[in-house]
């Protein structure tokens, strides 16, 4: 099985007569010549808004050819650097002043105060229908985050040497919430759930203001309940910079977490490379999902599960993956008409032309591709769902079943929404309690341990020529009358 999962099979997918092959051009990657993918055709209305998604038959790529297909845009932050590292400076040098002038700039707001102590902010006055539902994905991400703590174990790895791992709270961390184009309280729970039964000291969550200078009460309402301490009312790199440098009303913090834009992104990136000396995180890009479904999926389900993501920007990427005798047809009709009914359409569009459809010959070669993209989101929407988890390898989060929408995830399941992008599902994991927290490790030894383990310690340090670390045992061992042999 893991074989198969490993690699693509070529046998040729049977695909329905009534969707005519076309030609798409486009370029392999690393400088190889232009080469030509059978895609599939699309409908799209002239003037409508509506589905672009190319579409590709797996098994007629080769591996240059996927290899394309599971790189996403790249970002050029060679000049996103040139312009975010000033910001930094700046903020770094002035303060609250740069603080207050970048947010008039970029942000049109004009801020009386930069920093607003939580405990000094009155209760914000929020719909008895929207504070349920935040109370319920408050109860639901405190209970995921607080089952996540690890229980202190003693190890005598032999007699008389204990070794044991404990855990602390990072004491200061900062938290960015994004404001443009969509309010997130849901990232405020997301974020500042875990670092309140972490028991962060401080807790500074960073967000845009809205025109007149004040927070988003539900952003305000969130950060009051899990014991976020000060509002910093900015957003993009000055905040980034202000929680990183510390500025007289913002305490300094060791660490940064959050999505945002790519000046955030950037930001971040040289703040923990910079004398700041904070850890940030993950590295951060558009939103994305891939979707993997059977004929056993429900077409209007598919489509609004891409347009759930492809919604959040002209930057995010949806990928289908169809799994056997589908007719895509159908689904792209249904995205088209759904997208534009949607109030966000323009930004799911543009995300669309950038996204596609791939046909897979079986569930293992669907798998198989998703674990090389390695996506933020996976659902999987076929029967039997549960089955194939065991094959997941590369994923932010999963959503197995018909009736498992990305968007639990995204506001109250109880899973947390700040998830790996870009292919970095490979190597990093979304946020969660341990993101919070630090681990020390303790040993101690009893006389009997170290008349045991000495003398294996001692010839170790000889064989690396480190005669101190030698001596420090040896020392000791001679003080208890232990012979070492020469």
């Amino acid at each position: 099985m893991d074989a198969v999962v490993a690699s693509f099979t070529r046998i040729d997918l049977i695909i329905s007569s009534q969707i005519p092959v076309l030609s798409r051009t486009f370029c392999i990657p690393k400088h190889q010549k232009c080469k030509k993918l059978k895609c599939l055709s699309r409908v799209s209305g002239p003037e409508s808004i509506g589905c672009s998604m190319k579409s590709y038959r797996l098994s007629d790529l080769n591996d240059a050819e996927i290899d394309k297909l599971k790189a996403r845009p790249r970002i050029d932050f060679t000049s996103i650097f040139s312009l975010v590292k000033p910001i930094v400076d700046d903020v770094q040098n002035r303060g609250d002043p740069a603080v207050v002038d970048y947010t008039a700039k970029f942000d049109k707001v004009v801020l009386e105060k930069v920093v607003d102590l939580v405990s000094d902010l009155p209760d914000p006055e929020i719909d008895p229908v929207v504070k349920e539902a935040f109370d319920i994905a408050y109860e639901n991400i405190y209970a995921f985050h607080e089952a996540q703590k690890i229980p202190e174990r003693n190890i005598e790895n032999m007699s008389g040497v204990k070794c044991k791992r404990i855990a602390r709270s990072i004491r200061s961390v900062g938290l960015y919430v994004p404001g443009g184009t969509a309010i997130l309280p849901s990232t405020a729970l997301m974020l500042s759930v875990p670092a309140q039964i972490a028991r962060c000291k401080t807790i500074v969550l960073a967000t845009p203001p809205t025109v007149d200078g004040s927070i988003c009460k539900e952003v305000l309402y969130c950060a009051k309940k899990a014991g976020v301490t000060h509002l910093l009312k900015a957003g993009g790199a000055q905040a980034i910079a202000a929680m990183a440098w510390g500025t007289e009303s913002c305490p300094k913090v060791e660490k940064i977490l959050g999505p945002g834009n790519q000046y955030v992104t950037a930001a971040k990136m040289i703040l923990q490379n910079s004398e700041a000396m904070i850890s940030i995180d993950m590295p951060a890009g558009p939103s994305e999902v891939l979707v993997i479904a059977d004929q056993h999926a429900n077409p209007i389900l598919i489509a609004a599960d891409l347009l759930s993501q492809a919604e959040h920007g002209p930057d995010s990427q949806v990928v289908l993956v169809i799994v056997g005798d589908v007719d895509s047809g159908v689904i792209e009709a249904e995205i088209s008409k759904q997208c534009a009914n949607l109030p966000r359409r323009l930004f799911a569009s543009k995300a669309l032309e950038h996204s596609f459809i791939i046909f897979a010959h079986d569930m293992f070669e669907a798998i198989a591709f998703s674990n090389l993209y390695a996506p933020e989101h996976l659902i999987i929407n076929v029967k039997d769902a549960e089955k194939w988890e065991g094959l997941i390898e590369n994923a932010g989060s999963v959503f197995l079943g018909q009736w498992s929408p990305e968007s639990v995830g995204d506001f109250a399941s109880g899973t947390n929404h700040v998830l790996p992008t870009y292919g970095y599902a490979r190597m990093y994991s979304g946020v969660s309690l341990d993101s919070f927290l630090k681990y020390i490790t303790v040993q101690s030894l009893t006389e009997e341990g170290l008349r045991r383990l000495g003398p294996y310690v001692a010839k170790m340090a000889e064989v690396e020529g480190l005669e101190a670390h030698k001596r420090a045992v040896t020392l000791r061992l001679e003080s208890l009358g232990v012979a070492l042999p020469l």
